[in-house]
């Protein structure tokens, strides 16, 4: 039998997904899906740009993974993440969340916002102050606009409102703000990874409030500022092209002599904080994973704010910062997508693996309490004719044991299905499956548990328990139903009865490649996210850290040198794990150590 390691993984990607994913996946050795060739669920990712039908996640695989996660819009839209933070708000307190600036959703908090303007403008002797307008569900910068006088707010649909960060940190005069890549690999448990790598993307005009109407100077979106006109210019220190890297930008904090730690880890409770506001109303999704793009703006008091988060954030190639960071992003997140190499065998090994080993512990991926399944044709009309039945089951040939050669034996099993001579019953009467199906012993030279699935779906497989000798369904008492004609549809998508209960008291592993596990990051906050999701006790574990960090040594925090990167500690209570954010992680334990 070929083995696993020679077999492709199979990626399906849908229309306008991002060409890169292609190029990576390609790279790796992986083979495109191709309805002419592959069974409808013979693949092992699925990549798209939009949401997932419900069906798409309640029928996934065991072999599959799909790149989102359902219901995330709660803080991908802007309206919807003002929400939800807003609640958040009101139920911990504005102390902790208090990274996003003050939000109204028009028109339905006009007044609200009318109040809050007109107060503001008489408590600055009658100086208005500067407010952003976004609508609630586009990208890339589209209809944005700042403005100070109330007279210049229009709008056609549904809009956010926020008050505008006037303060912005500058390097050399220009604004900038920073793209951080969250990949969240489990929402039950929650299991949240922050690249380690990420873009800093730069306004290609010098920051001035005087002309609120420049985007170029105020917007940092690289959709817009690509078309600038100092684009490609060499700016002061920031160079052509308008993206850094995130290293790049560790080596200007460190000239600067800032203090980098309370920085990262405010950007890590923001990630936290945000994705606890829907983690907990989400359903629990096998094989999911998610892929943020959170926008953080830095203040010139050296405080984080998060702007947005984006839903499938762009992988487009526009500059050399994307191909250094984009590219070796895809291929660590392959790598969290935690493939087995049963994976690539698909339908075949699991099929083997289940027959192999019928009895299996509930922490595993299948439950074999149903026989292996065979594709077959949907439409399966019968006919009268029982020396042609028996006579097409014998051209099958089934050894005595199921023997999967990878999908080339499931692919012949069918070619002999299609190439049977069914052309002598063409004129016979015949008549559909509707309540029975067809299970064959190894009287008949096929396989022990083997079953032929049907066109009723509401059937109930046979247990394995049961005698399963041949079962055939009268429909006169001259003759037996048969197999299917060769005028078949399609193939019925394999169902497996596999456990898709979230898993318990498995410990994510610390890094991933570039990727930093952010949660869980000690003992309380792991059994917090085990079953049913703890928000509480997490908030107050947020809160104790960042007390912790405030209130550390500075001088105690020492730098890993990269030969450490892999060691992680044994400690229960710190959990081993990394501080996301230096050029060095080091274990956030060391953060924490306090002056004595």
């Amino acid at each position: 039998m070929t083995s696993a390691e020679t077999v492709p993984m199979v990626f399906r990607l849908h229309e306008n997904a991002p060409e890169l994913v292609r190029e990576v996946l390609l790279e790796r050795g992986w083979k495109e899906y191709s309805e002419r060739e592959q069974e409808e669920g013979d693949w092992n990712l699925y990549w798209r740009t939009s949401v997932f039908r419900d069906v798409e996640f309640e029928n996934i695989l065991p072999w599959q993974r799909l790149n989102h996660h359902p219901k995330t819009l709660g803080i991908t839209r802007k309206d919807w993440l003002a929400r939800n933070l807003k609640r958040m708000k009101g139920t911990f307190g504005s102390a902790l969340y208090d990274f996003s600036p003050t939000a109204y959703i028009l028109p339905n908090d006009y007044t609200k916002f009318l109040g809050e303007y007109t107060k503001e403008k008489a408590a600055n002797g009658g100086k208005p102050g500067y407010w952003i307008c976004k609508p609630v569900d586009l990208s890339r910068g589209r209809g944005i606009f700042i403005f100070d006088d109330i007279k210049k707010l229009t709008y056609d649909s549904s809009v956010i409102v926020q008050r505008y960060i006037s303060n912005p940190l500058l390097i050399s005069g220009y604004k900038f703000d920073l793209r951080i890549y969250v990949c969240v690999r489990s929402f039950h448990p929650l299991t949240i990874y922050i690249y380690q790598e990420g873009l800093v993307r730069f306004a290609t005009e010098k920051y001035q409030l005087t002309c609120l109407d420049n985007l170029y100077s105020h917007l940092t979106n690289t959709s817009i500022n690509k078309f600038g006109p100092s684009y490609t210019t060499d700016k002061e220190r920031v160079g052509p092209g308008c993206k850094w890297t995130m290293s790049k930008f560790r080596c200007f904090l460190h000239s600067q002599k800032f203090d980098e730690i309370l920085l990262w880890q405010g950007i890590n409770s923001i990630v936290t904080l945000t994705v606890l506001t829907i983690a907990p109303s989400l359903p629990f999704s096998p094989n999911c994973i998610e892929l943020f793009g959170f926008d953080i703006l830095i203040d010139d008091n050296f405080k984080p704010w998060l702007l947005e988060v984006n839903y499938s954030p762009a992988l487009s190639l526009d500059c050399a910062a994307d191909v250094t960071v984009k590219k070796r992003l895809l291929h660590d997140l392959v790598d969290l997508l935690n493939y087995k190499k049963i994976d690539s065998l698909r339908q075949s090994g699991y099929l083997r693996e289940q027959y192999r080993h019928p009895c299996k512990s509930s922490a595993q991926a299948l439950e074999s309490t149903y026989p292996p399944v065979l594709l077959l044709p949907k439409c399966i009309s019968t006919s009268h004719n029982t020396n042609s039945s028996k006579s097409f089951l014998d051209k099958l040939n089934f050894s005595s044991e199921l023997h999967f050669d990878e999908t080339k034996q499931l692919k012949s099993i069918e070619l002999q299905c299609l190439k049977a001579d069914w052309r002598s019953r063409s004129d016979a009467p015949c008549s559909t499956y509707s309540s029975e199906y067809v299970t064959v012993s190894k009287a008949s030279k096929c396989p022990p548990l083997c079953k032929v699935p049907i066109q009723d779906s509401s059937v109930k497989p046979v247990s394995p328990k049961k005698d399963l000798s041949l079962t055939r369904k009268k429909h006169s008492s001259q003759g037996f139903s048969t197999l299917p004609p060769i005028h078949i549809q399609r193939y019925r998508t394999l169902t497996f009865h596999w456990n898709q209960n979230p898993p318990e008291n498995i410990r994510p592993p610390t890094r991933v490649g570039d990727f930093i596990l952010t949660f869980p990051f000690n003992e309380v906050t792991f059994k917090a996210s085990q079953k049913k999701l703890n928000v509480k006790f997490v908030v107050q574990e947020i809160q104790r850290l960042r007390n912790r960090l405030m209130s550390s040594d500075k001088n105690k925090v020492r730098k890993r040198r990269e030969s450490c990167l892999d060691k992680i500690s044994d400690d229960k209570e710190c959990f081993g794990t990394l501080l996301w954010g230096p050029r060095y992680p080091p274990l956030l334990s060391e953060c924490c150590s306090t002056k004595g």
